[in-house]
């Protein structure tokens, strides 16, 4: 990369915004003939299922005249096709308050939003900080994972921070020299190689949402694959074609993204005051609102084949061996806020 060559290394997390940069500018990255493929694309259930939940935190909210529906990292606008499919159809009242926003910074993936989403005004925000006032019902899939993370590896120095740089042979990873001072001992007795995962990108996201949820106030669902203690453990990876790619090889041409620590995430929320519902895994969450009761009916009358289509495409969602128990769900709300659809055994829809 041009500016390791001109500047010298870089921080894995400058390495991830840079590629993110230049791999979503390129357009078609999404679907079969993409690089991958995520939940809303898998199965319309997905979405319909998320646009039932927000109904719900919208009921839990007082029903609001007026309210902000955001979705965070919108892809092709699949998701957010489906919810307003939804919600027209079960709470025309609901779809009526809301006001549509999408946050995306890509100008490609912008165009294709607008294409998608074309019945329906919507405005588009680079961040959070300009959404207009008011209430909020916020989703994201597959949001925070695409967001940079800092690695540091174990030393008998310390905690020093994994960098990237490059030689004749191409990128590579080196290791800052000191170690880093911010970093506590809570890992300390980790052996040395140890990779320590860290992401300001995803606790200033998470701190911002809290927040929007507590004044204003609002809920946020996250879904994402991830962990839910936090460990030692390198979870950067890249996909290209929908297999693994090396991290390192043709920036800017596969999808780079890292695990979602959820414990972190639960912590800089209840930081700020919000009330924190799971993480619970996505199957047992799509399981509680129905997905298998959705699945019967869309299946009824369809021949053998589509029917087929229709349950493998749930299955792939919920089965504990596929993305059912990986793919994690996380809700924030008020403080002091109930249990919300899907988060306990006996709360569903």
């Amino acid at each position: 990369m041009a500016q390791i060559e001109q500047q010298g290394s870089i921080t894995v997390a400058t390495y991830m915004d840079e590629v993110a940069a230049t791999y979503y500018a390129q357009g078609q990255v999404f679907g079969k003939e993409g690089d991958f493929v995520t939940a809303p694309e898998i199965s319309q259930i997905f979405g319909e299922l998320v646009g039932l939940w927000c109904v719900t935190a919208w009921q839990a909210l007082g029903q609001p005249r007026h309210f902000n529906l955001v979705e965070c990292g919108p892809g092709r606008g699949t998701l957010m096709t489906d919810v307003l499919r939804t919600v027209w159809d079960v709470a025309p009242e609901f779809a009526r308050a809301a006001s549509l926003h999408l946050i995306e910074r890509s100008p490609s993936l912008r165009e294709q939003q607008r294409q998608n989403l074309a019945p329906y005004e919507i405005d588009w925000h680079d961040n959070l900080s300009s959404l207009p006032a008011g209430q909020v019902i916020i989703f994201g899939n597959e949001f925070l994972d695409a967001l940079p993370i800092s690695q540091f590896v174990k030393t008998p120095a310390g905690w020093c921070e994994r960098l990237v740089t490059c030689d004749t042979s191409g990128l590579k990873f080196d290791v800052s020299p000191l170690p880093d001072t911010a970093i506590d001992d809570t890992f300390d007795d980790a052996p040395d190689g140890s990779i320590l995962e860290r992401s300001e990108a995803v606790e200033n996201v998470t701190s911002e949402l809290a927040v929007l949820c507590t004044a204003r106030p609002g809920v946020a669902l996250l879904i994402d694959y991830g962990h839910t203690i936090t460990d030692v453990g390198d979870t950067l990876q890249a996909v290209k074609k929908h297999a693994f790619h090396p991290v390192l090889d043709t920036p800017g041409e596969a999808d780079l993204t890292a695990h979602v620590d959820f414990a972190a995430v639960g912590q800089v929320a209840r930081s700020q005051g919000a009330s924190v519902h799971g993480p619970v895994e996505q199957g047992q969450w799509l399981n509680r609102l129905g997905a298998r009761v959705r699945e019967t009916q869309l299946a009824d009358g369809k021949s053998a084949a589509d029917a087929a289509l229709i349950r493998s495409g749930i299955r792939r969602l919920i089965d504990p061996d596929k993305m059912g128990r990986m793919f994690k769900v996380i809700a924030i709300g008020p403080t002091g806020s109930p249990p919300l659809s899907g988060f306990t055994a006996d709360v569903d829809l």
